[in-house]
């Protein structure tokens, strides 16, 4: 068995059209993964994906996302799940993430706990 085979998986990489976010992206297709990148420039998202699909054979999509913005998130998983059906891993590697008031507070939220501070 290859433990680095990642055949049938689905690895959806943020802050994937360069540096560190790139090189992951592209690990992930010559392992097996057919990979998502987003980043907020459509167009290096597309390079990347194109990469992906000239050297390595893998289904591969770009998608501009900022993922700062909630309200871009959800079209982001979407999109993945319309392409591909499903998502196997999530690499958060972008550079920021929506702001809330506190991770205590959304967490109470969520769950419709009580909270205070």
């Amino acid at each position: 068995m290859d433990l680095f085979d990642l055949s049938g998986r689905v690895a959806l990489v943020t802050g994937g059209s360069r540096g560190l976010g790139r090189e992951m992206a592209l690990a992930f297709a010559r392992f097996g993964a057919d990979v998502m990148i987003a980043s907020r420039k459509q167009e290096a998202c597309d390079a990347v994906a194109e990469e992906i699909r000239r050297t390595n054979g893998r289904r591969a999509l770009g998608r501009a996302c900022h993922v700062g913005r909630w309200n871009e998130l959800e079209g982001l998983v979407d999109a993945a799940y319309e392409h591909f059906g499903q998502v196997d891993v999530l690499v958060n590697n972008a550079g920021m993430s929506p702001l809330y008031p506190s991770v205590w507070r959304r967490s109470a939220k969520s769950s419709g706990t009580r909270c205070s501070g």
